[in-house]
Formats: C-alpha cells, structure tokens, sequence
C-alpha cells in the first residue's frame, strides 16, 4: 500500500478493514487510509480513474462495472465507504433519478446488506435531500428507511469542507450508518470564517501561494522556488517539484474575460461589448454568481468540479494570475497532497477525476471520528 509524499498523515495503528465503492481516484481512501483504516478491496468502471488509484494507493481496485460483480467475491470489511455517480441528483443536472446511475444507490444498499458491516459511509451532493422519484418521494427518505431494514441507525448532515481544514466552499450529504442502535455524531468543525473560536478557513493563497509559476509541458513537473509559507502548504508538500501544473488553454475570449474580472468578480465585471451573448444574457437576467468567477485570494475557492478549465462554469480563474487554475492548484484546493499524480489518457477524463472527488482531508476527519465506534473494541 503506497504512502503519500512526505505528509504528516497520522500514526499507523491497528487497522480497521474498508471495501470502498465508487472509488473514483481515491479521495475517501486517501483520508481513511490517513487515519489509520486498511482499504482491503476497491471498485470503479472509469478506467482512468482506477489507473490513477493504482498509481497512488494500491493495487487492490478493479475496473469494473459494480452491477455485474458478485456480490460473493467482495470480501468482508468492518466499514464500506464510497458515493454512487451523484449527476442524477446534481442541482446543476437534468435530476433524473430513475436513470441508471441514480438506481446504483439501491445496488449500493445490497451490498450493504449482504456483507453487513459495521458501518459505512455515503457521500453526494445537496442535490440528494430534494430529489424525488417518479411518484414523488423524496429519496432521501426512502435511503433512510431502506438502511433501518436492513439493520443500521443513520445519522444525515450537510458538510463543509472548508470546516475541517480545506480550502475550498464545497458541501456535500454525508449519510454514516452504524450497525444497530448506535447513532454516529459527526465531528466538530476545526474551522470557521472568522476564525472565533476556531481556526479561521484557509485561502485560496494559504493553499497555492507558494505554488511555482504553471509551465507549458503537460507531462513536465516544476520546481518549487521558495519554502512553504503555511501550515497548509508544509502540510502538501512532497518531493522537490510538482506535476499536473501546467498552463491552461484559454481561447482569446477566454482571456479577453479573465483580464476583466476582478478577485471575487464574476461575469459583471466584464464590458458589455465582450463577444458573448450569453454573458450578455447573464448581466440583464443574472445567473449563477460564480460563473466566469475569480477567488478571492483571502477566502477559500468555491467548489471544484469537473469544467474548471473553462471560466463559464464555476469560479475557476485564478485569484491573482490572468488565467484559469491549472489541475494541480485544483488538487491543492481539494486537499490531495503534491505527491498525487493523475493518469488519464484525456484531458476532460483527467478533470473528472479531480472534480468528483472528496477532498481527502474532509475524508480523513470523517473517518477518524468513524474510528470510535468501529476500531479496536468496538465489535458491534
């Protein structure tokens, strides 16, 4: 099983087994691996996906689709973990839960109920808590009354990366399930805005600043030119240069719109003779705040998804360079450590991986806490 860099990722202990689903490139497994839990078996049918888990976690992921694996041949664990594909229940998608990827959460069901352990954690978007089926029941309710059948007390909260450490707005459903009458309590924030009480949330500069300058070779690495100036970035560290940062392509209307928009700006800040009807669309009806956004370089980023190459779908420009973030800043910014490489025989396929994952560190403090009601003498 394969570390990350040089990172701090907390003290091996007795390990807690976990089959992970859905796996993606490995951002939940990176942070239960990092608070102690041993990944036994992994899955997912996107096969770059699978060739970059293999390149930074492990040799114990398939390529496969989940529906036509035996349900037998999956080895017992003490915890599974892992999200079903989410666009079904995407508030920026067509919300269509009877397709087939938004029947993959009752296959995720059986597999629980199957191999029964003592817990598992599930991962998707908000768009989950008001998706309904055809009939109208909301999904959330029926996920809910389909694990207390089969055996489990859930617990459902809304998180905040940012809460816990990363530098990135990005909330998703956390459903945790414990065998019997136990109920899960999640952890505690470690972060806020202010930074009352708490740490204050990290910056999009916190988190890249010290990042060297993207260079113009997709398959080159850059060498660090200064020493880590945060906690944060000592904490993503690894080796002397980084891959994954190189120079985004950028139409001339994509540049002519990033010199415009100002650090926490967005398509308002570009002039109305700009070449784009749908920008001109946006500034009469308005839209979306962060589309053709740039960061602040004060706050954390808002979420990453899988367009952040492109300035029209999220809040991707850079908070200081006039150009979009390149894939490692993007990483950074999800929380994976410097040492993580993609592989990917495309440029949108690359970019799935890095947008649909959960930010490792937010992982880690889920599974540390899960760690109290599944680790050594908790035998359920």
């Amino acid at each position: 099983m394969k570390e990350s860099g040089n990172l701090d990722w907390g003290k091996r202990v007795m390990a807690v087994n976990v089959v992970s689903l859905f796996s993606g490139g490995g951002g939940l497994d990176l942070g239960f691996q990092s608070a102690g839990f041993q990944i036994i078996w992994a899955i997912d049918n996107n096969q770059n996906a699978v060739d970059t888990y293999k390149a930074n976690i492990g040799e114990h992921i398939i390529c496969e689709d989940i529906n036509k694996v035996d349900t037998k041949k999956i080895p017992f664990a003490d915890v599974i973990i892992g999200g079903p594909p989410c666009q079904s229940f995407s508030l920026a998608g067509n919300r269509n839960v009877e397709d087939a990827r938004g029947q993959l959460v009752w296959k995720y069901i059986g597999i629980i109920s199957d191999i029964q352990p003592k817990a598992f954690l599930f991962e998707n978007v908000t768009g989950l808590l008001s998706a309904k089926n055809a009939k109208g029941e909301k999904i959330i309710e029926l996920l809910k009354i389909a694990f207390r059948k089969i055996g489990y007390t859930v617990t459902t909260q809304v998180v905040n990366a940012a809460d816990y450490g990363v530098p990135q707005k990005r909330k998703r459903v956390i459903i945790v399930g414990i065998k019997g009458e136990t109920k899960f309590s999640f952890p505690p924030a470690t972060h806020n805005e202010s930074g009352a009480g708490l740490k204050k949330y990290v910056s999009a500069e916190e988190a890249l600043g010290d990042l060297p300058g993207a260079i113009c070779d997709e398959n080159g690495s850059a060498a660090y030119l200064t020493a880590p100036k945060t906690e944060y970035q000592k904490r993503m560290r690894g080796g002397e240069a980084v891959t994954e940062h190189f120079m985004p392509r950028m139409s001339e209307l994509d540049k002519y719109i990033v010199e415009h928009v100002k650090p926490g700006g967005n398509y308002m800040d570009i002039p109305p003779e700009v070449n784009s009807e749908r920008i001109r669309r946006l500034q009469r009806e308005g839209g979306h705040t962060t589309c053709y956004g740039r960061m602040k370089p004060d706050e954390p980023s808002y979420t990453i998804n899988t367009y952040f190459n492109r300035p029209n779908v999220g809040c991707n420009i850079h908070y200081k360079e006039n150009r979009l973030i390149t894939v490692r800043e993007a990483l950074r910014l999800q929380s994976f450590p410097d040492s993580y490489v993609v592989v990917s025989s495309s440029k949108q396929g690359r970019n799935l991986i890095v947008g649909n994952a959960v930010p490792p560190m937010l992982a880690e403090a889920m599974a540390r806490e899960l760690k109290k009601y599944v680790g050594e003498g908790n035998n359920g």
